[in-house]
Formats: structure tokens, sequence, C-alpha cells
């Protein structure tokens, strides 16, 4: 919900709303029109000469697009890919400088492309497939014993070298980490379906991107794939899965946060029109109240250690089948008992079962003082919950495509963040887990929020505001925040003329 009009402000709504006899004054109506569409993410964005030149351009591109049959962002994304590849908009939206992306999971920031024909090739490594049709992977400088579902370990390069489809095979061990399918509707049934093959694959992942060579060149991967999407800034949900060497050397958490932040150093190093990156830690929602309390004091800990990689903490896994946010309240107290800050980014309303105790998370998000809301799907069923985010600035961190995919709306113009950019709450868009649905960076969750949630209204000033949100909302000190904002007004800017 929007803020209460300021007086001058209701005293012109006001005007509107007088005994009309006869036709109503176009005049009038025409303002009410411009006052409306000023409320929108971007409506009170003004652009300059060159800005008005590209968004009239854009308006007629998207123009002509709006009205195509099918429309992508009323598929399956899985199915509409190859037709937003074809677009004009995605292309433009490919270009532009999108800022950063905030809402990202480790385990699925890499493409599956890379981890199957970079990672699987490479000596050691040996793969198992368990009875429930999974996949599990190791590096080991001698076949492994039985561990997990795994009983029989095989050499992936004495498996490839045997089976004459290669390419054949490198595919099924794809389909394994992600989630596309070519008849998605029928392989994921329901919500249950589609995260249960969610979660296996984060699990299959897991042994290769924890192998600390592997993590070292994966961490760069990843930040390179952002980089090319014109994304400028990291900021990265992780468990800190620790990190294992060929004899079986296992890594603390703090080796691992010390490998993230170097590896970060030489990126930047490497492309000084990076910004950074930084972490937020997460634990599974199924943990016990005992376990996330340790991990919240551990968190504490870590944040004092390296506080420049450290952004907060967060609490992970399906909702709905999770604990909710009120289970862990003792937990999540800590900081405030100990005196200490310790920054919260909650997923909170990733569920469309209205009223339930679930569905309470995003209020128990606020009362936590998140600092900005994962998902927020239910937000638009929480009048109060919507009011106290906008006066707090606390914005929601929209992934349109993981929505869509697991199952919580079929048609994107019919997401309910509709609502919160027609009235302009604040909003972030980013891409939650690309690799799973086989996408990289945030173009496509940039198209799809554009085209298909923003829908004909959302303009240039839309996409502008959203890019610089991304910085403005972020955990970054102010003094950076300043430094992104003017990085990227120079890549904004020769982004707006390269495309004139």
């Amino acid at each position: 919900m929007a803020m209460a009009p300021s007086l001058p402000q209701a005293v012109t709504l006001l005007s509107f709303w007088t005994v009309v006899v006869g036709m109503p004054d176009p005049t009038k109506r025409d303002q009410l029109m411009r006052q409306e569409a000023s409320r929108q993410t971007g409506g009170e964005v003004v652009l300059n000469p060159a800005e008005q030149k590209l968004d009239a351009k854009l308006c007629q591109m998207k123009e002509r697009e709006m009205w195509a049959d099918p429309f992508p962002p009323a598929l399956h994304f899985f199915k509409a890919k190859p037709l937003i590849q074809r677009s004009s908009v995605f292309k433009l939206l490919r270009d532009m400088p999108k800022g950063g992306a905030l809402h990202l999971h480790s385990s699925s920031m890499v493409s599956v492309e890379w981890l199957v024909k970079n990672v699987t090739y490479r000596p050691n490594c040996y793969v198992c497939f368990t009875w429930d049709n999974s996949v599990r992977f190791v590096f080991s400088q001698r076949q492994p014993f039985p561990r997990w579902d795994c009983f029989y370990w095989q050499l992936l390069h004495t498996l490839r070298a045997k089976n004459r489809d290669p390419t054949g095979f490198d595919a099924s061990l794809m389909q394994h980490l992600t989630l596309v399918t070519e008849d998605p509707d029928g392989e994921y049934p329901n919500q249950d379906a589609v995260w249960e093959k969610f979660e296996k694959a984060f699990i299959a992942t897991a042994g290769l991107v924890s192998h600390a060579p592997v993590l070292r060149d994966y961490i760069y991967q990843g930040l390179q794939e952002l980089h090319q999407d014109n994304i400028m800034y990291l900021e990265l949900r992780s468990g800190l899965s620790r990190a294992y060497e060929l004899d079986g050397t296992i890594h603390d958490k703090m080796w691992t946060l010390r490998t993230f932040q170097e590896v970060t150093k030489e990126f930047v190093k490497d492309h000084p029109d990076f910004l950074g990156a930084r972490l937020i830690l997460a634990v599974h929602r199924a943990w016990s109240s005992s376990e996330v309390k340790a991990a919240v004091k551990e968190a504490i800990e870590l944040q004092k250690e390296f506080p420049d990689v450290v952004a907060g903490f967060d609490l992970v896994g399906r909702e709905d089948s999770g604990r909710p946010l009120w289970y862990f309240r003792d937990a999540l107290s800590l900081p405030e008992q100990l005196g200490v800050t310790l920054p919260y980014f909650f997923h909170a309303g990733e569920t469309d079962e209205e009223g339930t105790e679930v569905d309470q998370n995003i209020l128990d998000a606020l009362l936590f003082n998140t600092r900005r809301i994962g998902h927020g799907y239910a937000l638009a069923h929480h009048p109060l919950a919507k009011e106290l985010s906008r006066e707090r600035n606390v914005a929601v961190e929209l992934c349109p495509i993981s929505n869509q995919v697991l199952k919580l709306v079929s048609d994107l113009r019919n997401h309910p963040a509709a609502v919160l950019m027609s009235e302009g709450h604040p909003m972030v868009i980013s891409s939650d887990d690309p690799s799973m649905f086989g996408t990289t960076g945030l173009a496509y969750d940039f198209f799809q929020a554009f085209m298909g949630i923003g829908g004909l209204k959302a303009n240039l000033g839309t996409l502008k505001e959203l890019a610089l949100n991304s910085i403005r909302y972020s955990s970054l000190p102010d003094h950076l925040k300043d430094t992104g904002q003017a990085l990227w007004q120079k890549k904004w800017d020769a982004f707006i003329l390269a495309h004139l």
C-alpha cells in the first residue's frame, strides 16, 4: 500500500471526485492518469534528452512485442527462453548496466555447462548414481568408500571414455544439476515435485563446488558470468560449506571466507569496473532453534573477523515445509541481547498459502528489522507489512523466474509484484538460482519483470530506478554506495549513447 497522500495531494485528488454531469473533463482525466503513472516504479525519474530519445525507441520496441502470440512472460520460462532470446528488448537489457545482484545463492551462481564441461573433466573426479535417480560427485586420490546413498563410485574419466556418446552423457549430467526440462508441467505437476528436484540438484552440485581448487575457480567464474551481463556488484547467500582437499583435508569456514575475499580482490583487480562482492551467511530453516542460535553466534564472530565480507544473516530453504521465523525468535534475538548488530536479510513470503503460520514470516521479518525481504511474493496480501516496509525503505528482492519455475505463479502478468511496481514500492531485481533455471546474470529476470510484471507502462525510467535500487538498497556503507552510483552512472551514460 502506498503511503497516505499529503494534504496538498489529498486536496488535488478530492478535486476529481466532484459530482460530474455529462462528459468528464478530459484535462482532469489526463492529469489523473499522469498522477497515477508518477507513483509507479521509475515514475518520478526525470530523463534527460538522450534518455528520452532512447525511451521512445524502447517503448516502440516494447509495444510491438507486447502483442506477440505467444507472449513470453505468460509461458513457463523453459518454453519462453528461446522466444526471449530473439527479443529486441532483451538484447537491449543484456547491454544495460544493471547494478548489483542482491539475491543469489552460492551453489547455483555458475552455469551447469561450465560445471560439467570444466569441473567434471578434471582428474580424480568420481561420480555415483543413487537409487533415487540423483548423482553425487567427489574428488578423491583413490576410489571413495561408500558414503551418503552411494555404494559404488566410478571415476568419471573412465566412465566417460567407455561411453559411445560423451556429448549425450554430459547432457545427462547437466540434467541432474538443473531444473530445465522440455516438459516442465508434466515433470513438475506441483510444488512438491519441483522442490524435490530442486533440492536434489543442490546436493549434487555440492561435491563439485566444495572441492577447494574448484571453489576458487568457481567463485571467479561466477563473478565473470555476472560481469559479462553488465553487473558490477554481488551479495551472495552462502552456507559456507566446508571445502575439502584431494587428500581429505577439511578447511574451516574462516578459510572459505578468506578464499572468497582473495578471489574477489583478484577479480576486481582484473576488472576495475567491478565494485566487489559480499556474503550473506545462511542456514537452513529445517535446523533446530539451538542450531540456528549457534549459527547466529558464529555469524557475529565471522562478521567481526571479516567486516568487509560478511554482510549479514538469513534463513533459507522452502518456507512452506520449513520452520517459520517466529520459531527461531530466541536465536534471532541474540545479537540485540549481546549488544551487537548483525543485519538480517530474510527470505519471507515465498509462499502462496495465505493466512498460514508461514505466511506470517513477512511481518516477523520486519519485527526482526530485516534490511530486505527475499522474494516477498505474499507481501501484497499484507497491507500493514507493505506499509511498514515502505516506510522503513525495506526493499523486496524480486526473483520472477524463480517464482514461476517453483510454481507460485504461471503467468507473470498475474504476479503480485505488479501491484508493488504500480505503487513504486522499494524493489530490486535478482535471479535467485540462475544455474537451476538455465540462465546467467539478471537480463532474463529484468525482461520478465519489465515486460510481464511492469506491463506497458514500465519504461526506461523504471529500468533506471530498478538498477539504481540495487546499489541504494545494498549492504554497502554509504561511501561505497556513492562510489558505486558514480561508476554505474558512467556505464549508464555510455549505454544510452551506444543505443540511440
